[in-house]
């Protein structure tokens, strides 16, 4: 009755001083925990009860860490609980098993990107052909899987990452905002492929999860039951689906609802599996 809890971490489960969306009085704001430290400087946090429910819910569950982030900005979080035996980086590029890069996994990443989509050079090459200085701040590339672009939103035009989707789309690439970050990245490369692979490792009975941007949309489709919180891109866009549920908490507060959420609906599903293998079937007479 293993029960798989797949989460996105940044604007999900944790959140930038930016984004913790503090708007109640000071007085009544909730005690946070710091989860990560970025050159020697706090960076991440989540609510001290976030945190109890999250260790409680990786007592209960395979709870899997799933996120764009690349290997190195991942190990930075220190999560409460305790450490996931799996966690998924770069947008599924790497499936992490205590910690270490599955290379069975990485080889299969591989083999799909080369056979489905341009290589990223194309797609570098664009971006750096395409992106203004006067709003780019930084061009980055992920684990040489995708490539990213770091600028200022203010200055970013309306319509400059619509023309960059268009151009990706039938080169087998797919583009998200998120912040100041424009993603661009291989659409074979999903969260949900990496999270089927740790379902079937694990003989998970049931997937949860739960993500607020485009490039979580996949990920909450394939699972059985997810959520999605009221702010990022999926909120923006009004995205829906029958079986995710659509949280009107926003900031840090949705993080904490989340983790509820998850947990309950976890030992919901053990104590009806629990209630059916109880009951005795009497023989055929």
């Amino acid at each position: 009755m293993t029960v798989l809890v797949a989460s996105d971490l940044d604007r999900t489960l944790i959140y930038s001083n930016a984004a913790l969306g503090l708007g109640m009085p000071d007085a009544v704001a909730p005690r946070l925990l710091c989860v990560e430290v970025h050159e020697h400087k706090p960076l991440s946090y989540m609510t001290e009860r976030a945190a109890g429910l999250l260790t409680k819910l990786a007592q209960d569950t395979v709870f899997v860490p799933t996120t764009t982030r690349t290997r190195k900005q991942y190990q930075r979080i220190s999560l409460p609980g305790l450490p996931p035996k799996y966690a998924i980086c770069a947008n599924g590029g790497h499936l992490l098993v205590d910690g270490v890069s599955d290379g069975d996994w990485r080889e299969a990443v591989a083999h799909r990107l080369a056979a489905e989509c341009a290589p990223l050079g194309e797609v570098r090459a664009h971006l750096n052909r395409t992106a203004d200085p006067a709003w780019l701040r930084k061009e980055r590339v992920a684990e040489d899987l995708f490539a990213y672009l770091v600028v200022e939103r203010s200055l970013l035009p309306d319509d400059w990452v619509k023309e960059l989707a268009g151009w990706a789309e039938p080169r087998g690439w797919t583009v998200s905002l998120q912040g100041r970050k424009i993603y661009a990245v291989p659409k074979p490369l999903t969260k949900s492929a990496a999270v089927r692979e740790v379902a079937r490792r694990t003989g998970a009975a049931l997937t949860l999860a739960a993500g607020d941007s485009l490039l979580d949309a996949d990920l909450l489709l394939d699972a059985d039951r997810a959520w999605r919180p009221g702010h990022g891109e999926l909120a923006e866009a009004a995205w829906q689906a029958p079986h995710v549920v659509a949280l009107p908490q926003m900031g840090v507060a949705a993080g904490e609802e989340i983790l509820r959420l998850l947990r309950q609906e976890a030992r919901r599903f053990r104590r009806e599996r629990q209630g059916i293998s109880s009951v005795v079937i009497p023989p055929l007479a």
